[in-house]
């Protein structure tokens, strides 16, 4: 059974930070990318950044760059979101996913590609 289980979100004033983990188990293809999403009220769900199975390789969606850095542990079921500068408008449930049988150098970027999905972890930034 996949599991992805994310944690660290939580309230802050703009300007602040917050780390996201997300820990990854059960899943058994060779390789398999490891993605943050979010989901404001009201809105679409969106793409915020991904990272390959190398972890050299990344995506990041445009209102972040700059802001976010996005890091895959040596363990490889680990994914951290260094969330920096935030701002109301990040304010969303975030998602981990997973995304299996990629290349090793491979970005996924669209949710529809990610078949695994964690429960989500709120982040709520305040002016």
């Amino acid at each position: 059974q996949v599991q992805l289980v994310e944690t660290g979100g939580g309230t802050v004033q703009a300007g602040g930070s917050l780390r996201l983990s997300c820990v990854a188990s059960g899943i058994t293809t060779t390789r398999y990318n490891l993605g943050w999403f979010r989901q404001a009220p009201g809105k679409e769900r969106e793409s915020v950044a991904a990272v390959s199975w190398s972890g050299g390789n990344t995506f990041y969606t445009d209102s972040v760059k700059g802001r976010f850095t996005i890091s895959r542990a040596s363990a490889k079921n680990t994914v951290h979101l260094q969330m920096n500068s935030l701002k109301p408008e990040d304010t969303a449930v975030y998602y981990c996913a997973a995304s299996g049988g990629v290349r090793s150098a491979e970005v996924r970027t669209q949710p529809a590609e990610y078949a695994w999905w964690g429960q989500g972890t709120q982040v709520a930034v305040s002016s």
